[in-house]
């Protein structure tokens, strides 16, 4: 059975209560157990989500729609840098965390996550990185969005339909920040290790 205690764990993975997973209905723990297989462990965002099933689907179909879509000029190294960067001004430890592991196993580049959530300012970007991130952090802190901002974007080669990917995965994991924000989420240990450790000896 999913539990909200993780085994040794000192405090709990969040204030709400995670379903026994007989309890849970079959499509959400069949998802789950997709996920574990693949990754090796369940992030806890799954385990917390599943408190409300219409609310976890609706979640992780639309993280799905923005994460996975095969269209556009954002790689999945980009999206994961624009989480990390936007979930460092939302105070969102388990995104940055969780993100900034899943952007060293795509980028392949263990340090630059850590830069970003430092100073992305001062971090080894691309002038490209640094306009996406720019775009998307005006996004995450409500600023005012003029013209001046795609079009910065167009001459660094996104378009307008990029600059969309960019701002609804700042929108988007706002959302998420908050969430995790009043219900306490606390990131899996196995994060703080992948894109650093090889998996077989974390």
């Amino acid at each position: 059975a999913y539990s909200t205690k993780e085994e040794n764990a000192a405090r709990p993975i969040g204030r709400y209560p995670v379903p026994n997973k007989k309890d849970m209905p079959y499509d959400i723990v069949e998802l789950m157990e997709e996920v574990e297989m693949k990754t090796g462990f369940l992030p806890n965002v799954f385990k917390a989500m599943s408190h409300r099933p219409a609310e976890f689907r609706a979640f992780f179909a639309y993280y799905n729609a923005i994460m996975n879509k095969d269209t556009g000029r954002l790689s999945k190294a980009d999206k994961e840098l624009i989480i990390v960067a936007t979930s460092v001004v939302n105070r969102c430890p388990y995104c940055v965390v969780a993100h900034g592991a899943l952007h060293r196993i795509y980028s392949k580049q263990p340090a630059l996550a850590d830069q970003v959530i430092v100073n992305w300012k001062l971090a080894d970007l691309s002038d490209r990185d640094l306009a996406m991130l720019e775009f998307a952090l005006a996004v995450c802190r409500a600023d005012n969005i003029t013209e001046e901002h795609f079009q910065k974007l167009e001459r660094h080669g996104f378009d307008r339909e990029d600059a969309w990917d960019i701002g609804m995965i700042s929108a988007f994991f706002a959302m998420s920040n908050r969430i995790a924000h009043y219900i306490d989420l606390r990131p899996n240990k196995e994060f703080y290790t992948m894109g650093r450790v090889p998996r077989g000896e974390r």
